[in-house]
């Protein structure tokens, strides 16, 4: 059996089956996704469990879609640090964290500290949300951008770079 190194755990063409279908769709039984990664059940679940108990697997959530919720706007917000010290920044995150709107919180390198991804009914709702964000922390700067229009959304990981 081929294996490949993972951080987290040792994976092979089985288990990357096992995360691909469940990643598409983790609502199926476990009989579809035994039938589906020629198993049967029982290996099957000890598979599932294995990449649960080794942190491959993190959890198993509902999507939503944000248009059926009047969530219409998608912003991606620029934060820039007023200072760049560790208080700041455990204020910031925790502050950040608070906020429902925001779905998403990266800390990136280069000109901007973090980027938000953020949904909201409307751009009035922005304006609240922005008085809300300003009160977190000290900001040099913030500046956004709103999303026309999703071209792409995946919450699927890719994994072909494993087999």
């Amino acid at each position: 059996m081929e294996k490949f190194s993972s951080q987290a755990a040792i994976v092979d063409k089985t288990d990357l089956a096992i995360l691909e279908n469940l990643q598409s769709d983790a609502s199926r039984s476990l009989g579809e996704l035994a039938e589906a990664v020629h198993l049967s059940p029982t290996p099957c679940w000890r598979r599932v469990q294995r990449l649960r108990e080794s942190g491959v697997i993190t959890g198993q959530v509902t999507l939503c879609d944000p248009q059926q919720l009047d969530l219409r706007v998608t912003a991606f917000v620029f934060i820039k640090a007023a200072t760049h010290s560790e208080d700041w920044m455990v204020r910031f995150v925790a502050g950040a964290r608070e906020l429902p709107e925001i779905v998403e919180i990266h800390r990136m390198a280069g000109e901007i500290d973090y980027l938000l991804k953020v949904y909201l009914p409307d751009i009035a709702a922005y304006d609240r949300f922005y008085k809300k964000l300003i009160r977190v922390a000290d900001l040099q700067d913030i500046s956004a951008s709103f999303s026309m229009e999703t071209v792409k959304f995946t919450t699927a990981l890719p994994v072909d770079h494993l087999r």
